[in-house]
């Protein structure tokens, strides 16, 4: 397909999947309003722990602390609504109707992958505000800021890109939205409530060597000691490796998927 016709389309088909999150309130209003509870929650109950000898960051607050991991954990919950649209695609049939027409195949996929960023952009955004508006602060201000929003769009495209690829794979809505829970213990089994340096035993290990605590440590330190290009580089590096595994496999399912329809 001529790239003429393919950015148009790929444009169509996005502006598609982002207008039917937006028309699903069900599917988005937990993922702002969960992240936001477990930070007021936390907030309350650990604001000494700022005050222990190891902490990391004994001069902010313990919202200044959550405020990345909670962002991330919104937009990683909200990750799976692009994945369970395409699913929902695939169970009424559109699916084979749009592969039935010339629309260039690799839209498809470029479309749910932008959402998927789109979506994490704007929930980041909304979050922040939030946050801002009970006070929370970022150290390096507007820079910070659109550091901490393109990193969290970043990711969920990312994380989305595998969810896609299940969602091509089974072509079911209930299996991407059980997947759910897995993504809930990889934030949970991480440092993004509490720091690796207080932590021990299987537990501490296993936060040490997850991917998601090096991002979220990276982050962190883009918000509490300011914009650094070195964090920013290293949280970006990270996330471009899962994107890369996760597009592929969505490659290879899609071109699997259109095998079986062919």
């Amino acid at each position: 397909m001529n790239i003429k016709y393919s950015i148009p389309q790929a444009l169509q088909l996005s502006h598609r999947s982002i207008l039917g999150m937006i028309r699903q309130p069900q599917a988005w209003a937990p993922t702002l309003f969960f992240p936001l509870l477990l930070a007021a929650v936390y907030a309350a109950q650990f604001s000494k722990a700022v005050n222990l000898p190891e902490f990391p960051y004994p001069d902010v607050t313990f919202l200044d602390f959550i405020l990345p991991a909670c962002v991330i954990q919104g937009v990683l919950f909200g990750s799976t609504n692009s994945a369970t649209d395409l699913a929902g695609d695939i169970e009424n049939s559109f699916m084979d109707r749009l592969l039935s027409s010339p629309v260039s195949r690799s839209s498809i996929l470029i479309a749910r992958l932008s959402s998927a960023f789109i979506y994490g952009l704007v929930q980041a955004t909304i979050l922040i505000a939030i946050f801002f508006a009970f006070g929370a602060e970022l150290s390096g201000g507007v820079s910070s800021a659109l550091a901490l929003v393109f990193i969290t769009s970043f990711l969920s495209m990312g994380v989305g890109s595998f969810l896609i690829a299940i969602a091509l794979r089974t072509g079911s809505q209930e299996v991407v939205n059980s997947l759910f829970p897995i993504i809930f213990v990889f934030i949970f089994i991480s440092s993004a409530f509490f720091p690796v340096e207080l932590m021990d035993g299987w537990y501490g290990q296993i936060a040490e060597w997850n991917p998601l605590t090096w991002i979220i440590d990276w982050t962190r330190a883009i918000t509490i000691e300011g914009f650094s290009w070195k964090a920013f580089l290293q949280a970006s590096g990270i996330i471009s490796l899962i994107s890369l595994a996760g597009i592929a496999t969505s490659i290879h399912q899609l071109k699997r998927r259109l095998a079986v329809a062919s």
